[in-house]
């Protein structure tokens, strides 16, 4: 391969890589720490939300918690909630467009979400599914986690 090819190569992953979106990650110790899978407390459930992939990579989603919990998630990034049970409303958001779902909590289990970035016919749009443990796992040791705001 010639040097010019190399130069090349380099230069558009760098900028691929400078246009990537950008969010605020938590302490390397919590992500390992929530990377453990350790049950919630007996009265609580927990609730692990990631993005993955790259569909969408320059721009955050942003996604809510009723109760007011937020976090913006760039590809590959997580956030890992744990309270009370019952049923919380989770939304996502980008641009003007928001999709979401109702999950219910349940004491002393964990949840896995994933949001992902739509392809619509003038804007992206996202949307939220509850995934199972192996698929959301796997996601989540591939991922860096998140600060959340109003936690």
């Amino acid at each position: 391969m010639s040097k010019a090819i190399v130069r090349v190569v380099l230069s558009g992953a760098l900028l691929l890589g400078a246009g990537c979106a950008q969010v605020p990650l938590a302490d390397p110790h919590q992500d390992a720490d929530a990377k453990r899978f350790a049950g919630p407390d007996q009265d609580n459930g927990a609730l692990y939300v990631y993005r993955a992939g790259l569909m969408g990579f320059v721009r955050p989603l942003h996604v809510s918690v009723s109760g007011g919990v937020s976090a913006d998630l760039a590809p590959d990034t997580y956030l890992r909630l744990e309270g009370l049970p019952g049923s919380i409303d989770l939304a996502c958001q980008i641009g003007d467009k928001r999709g979401g779902r109702q999950i219910d909590i349940v004491a002393g289990q964990t949840r896995y979400v994933e949001v992902s970035m739509t392809v619509g016919a003038w804007a992206p749009g996202c949307e939220v599914e509850e995934v199972p443990a192996d698929r959301g796992q796997a996601a989540v040791r591939a991922a860096r986690r998140v600060n959340s705001q109003g936690q």
